[in-house]
């Protein structure tokens, strides 16, 4: 039997699996001819999923979510579209908790639209319910319909939401040290069920939030919740480098990727953190072929499906609205600028058309199928090399694959590349533990009042 205990190698790459809707990546995923297109409220689909992520010893999965519909004032595009209907993600992950041992489970809440007592506790809660899998997808939010859906004439402008999740992160984090430990012996016998000189009130008061505390929840297994971040923004890098323990991000070269590694590793010495506390994992979407010809030839049907007129609208919102029908179709790329609500969109794609030398169409294309994100197409092998080469050349600390179609696209990559990976030394055969901080390799956070009292014992 496998030592479940053992410590997660650095040396080997961690992988999570990006869901949302229905969870087919490419636009026309839900298409193919195999593909389910009925899972964005089937649990049992979910559920096959994430048992197929288990057998194939993956990290994560990952649930992304937005609180409006994009394009929804557009109903004759937003018909060719698979995620208008989804599974709210909290709802779905506590289902999954008791049907899995081992995946984590990471939900997306936003900051915007929410308070940080509630996400504390639901985050909480889900941590407890799976034995310490659980993780935050802690994003600002991007959409303008959802501005409308809480209340909002707009969407908060860019620099005021990471204002606002500065605050939040700080707030979630002191609620999840309002108990210690051994904060609740449940001692029958003298009727003590809680000490309370391990329970500590959070009183906080700030420009944003007004949050007492304590929270109801006893610390779990893995401490608290895995915190995951997915802004690329100058305020997004920033909060990454004080807390985040993993970061998901769209880069679509290995030099783009690895240049990007270095400065957020390298800012998070000035708050006091090791570049081994934090995971970082770019989006990846993979075509498996017998051949190269075959693994490109998968990509294009999907592709042949999008009717372009679909695509560029689709694109229009990835760019937080630009409005692309002033510009020529089979011209370059514009030079886009930034708006509040994709700060970092734009020169993503920008950047990808001028280095694929790309066409405004191509670029739209390009994007449905997966957006700003790296794109392997190949042989089993030729994937391998490509995923080996960005791990060990310090551009990633694994990927958030980005299956185009499911279930074929995640059961080629379970069957097949994780069998070369697993034969090369770069992934696990077994689990390493039972929290997703032992699998992923995280140190446990420590209660800060415990740490502060063990401190003025040493002084003492």
């Amino acid at each position: 039997m496998a030592d479940r205990t053992r410590a997660a190698s650095p040396s080997q790459v961690k992988l999570a699996v990006f869901m949302h809707g229905n969870s087919n990546y490419h636009m026309a995923g839900w298409r193919h001819p195999d593909a389910y297109a009925d899972s964005a409220e089937n649990i049992e689909r979910w559920t096959e999923f994430a048992r197929t992520m288990e057998r194939g010893k993956l990290d994560m999965l990952f649930i992304a979510d937005s609180v409006g519909i994009y394009g929804v004032n557009n109903p004759e595009l937003l018909s060719y579209r698979d995620a208008i209907e989804k599974f709210e993600p909290f709802t779905a992950l506590a289902a999954l908790s008791v049907l899995t041992k081992n995946i984590g489970l990471i939900a997306t809440c936003h900051t915007t639209y929410t308070d940080p007592y509630t996400a504390a506790r639901m985050f909480a809660s889900l941590d407890q319910l799976s034995g310490g899998r659980a993780g935050w997808n802690f994003v600002t939010g991007g959409n303008r319909e959802g501005a409308l859906n809480y209340s909002r004439d707009s969407h908060m402008e860019h620099g005021d939401r990471y204002d606002r999740a500065e605050e939040f992160a700080d707030v979630a984090l002191g609620l999840w040290d309002s108990f210690e430990e051994d904060a609740f012996p449940r001692d029958k016998a003298s009727g003590r069920y809680l000490d309370p000189e391990k329970m500590h009130i959070l009183n906080h008061k700030g420009k944003h939030f007004s949050v007492k505390g304590p929270l109801s929840s006893a610390r779990s297994p893995q401490g608290r919740p895995v915190l995951v971040q997915a802004g690329a923004s100058e305020p997004g890098k920033q909060l990454t480098a004080r807390v985040a323990d993993v970061m998901f991000t769209a880069q679509a070269s290995f030099e783009q990727a690895q240049a990007f590694y270095a400065h957020v590793k390298g800012r998070m010495a000035s708050f006091g953190r090791s570049p081994d506390e934090l995971k970082i994992m770019p989006g990846v979407s993979i075509y498996v072929g017998r051949t190269a010809e075959e693994a490109e030839e998968k990509f294009q049907k999907l592709n042949d499906l999008v009717p372009i007129e679909v695509a560029l609208h689709s694109f229009s919102e990835m760019l937080g609205g630009i409005d692309l029908s002033v510009y020529p179709l089979d011209g370059p790329l514009p030079d886009f600028s930034g708006n509040s609500a994709r700060m970092s969109s734009p020169p993503s794609y920008v950047k990808l058309a001028r280095r694929e030398n790309l066409t405004l169409r191509q670029t739209a294309k390009r994007a449905v199928a997966g957006r700003a994100h790296w794109m392997v197409k190949g042989t089993v092998k030729q994937i391998a090399d490509e995923l080996e080469h960005w791990f060990k050349g310090g551009a990633a600390d694994g990927f958030n694959l980005l299956p185009a179609w499911l279930p074929g696209s995640l059961n080629d990559f379970v069957d097949q590349v994780v069998p070369e990976l697993q034969r090369r030394g770069l992934f696990r055969t077994e689990y390493e533990g039972s929290t997703l901080r032992e699998n992923l390799g995280l140190p446990k956070p420590r209660n800060a009042h415990t740490k502060a009292r063990e401190a003025e014992l040493v002084a003492t």
